[in-house]
């Protein structure tokens, strides 16, 4: 008897196949349905706390389930971190300064821009590389023309 190759579960695979909404809309739900078998024996205030109490519960999930619940917790992760520079390049269009936008990210002037600008440059890396998602160069030129120089 032969075994069935391996379903190939991995942040790339689903990144390039999931929106960030229909990734969210896949981590909720099954992260509701390992929940469910988590809490519901141990549900009461004194265990809340308890992660020991979890270690005899069992889950709802098979294991390609629970590693495609890690694999989607990765691909949003990384999708809202580009659409955290989405929503920077818009603040920004739209005259927000630096310290507007830290504030908004609950980060310094200065982290906020270096952060913006690292991420601006793997942009162009990977539209050199290939990647046919990353901005373009009149579109990582108009962000650095937006960002400005860093704050103090």
């Amino acid at each position: 008897m032969t075994t069935p190759p391996e379903v190939a579960i991995t942040p790339e695979v689903l990144e390039s196949e999931l929106s960030l909404m229909t990734a969210v809309t896949r981590l909720d739900f099954l992260s509701r349905r390992d929940n469910v078998a988590i809490d519901a024996p141990t549900d009461n205030a004194d265990t809340d706390d308890d992660w020991l109490s979890l270690k005899d519960v069992g889950t709802s999930l098979d294991v390609e389930e629970a590693l495609e619940l890690l694999a989607l917790g990765e691909v949003v992760a990384r999708k809202a971190h580009d659409s955290r520079h989405l929503g920077i390049r818009a603040a920004l269009r739209g005259g927000a300064d630096w310290a507007q936008v830290a504030r908004a990210l609950g980060v310094s002037p200065r982290d906020a821009w270096e952060d913006h600008t690292t991420w601006l440059d793997g942009q162009e890396q990977a539209r050199r590389g290939g990647d046919a998602d990353a901005l373009d160069a009149a579109a990582v030129t108009a962000a650095r023309e937006w960002a400005g120089s860093r704050p103090a």
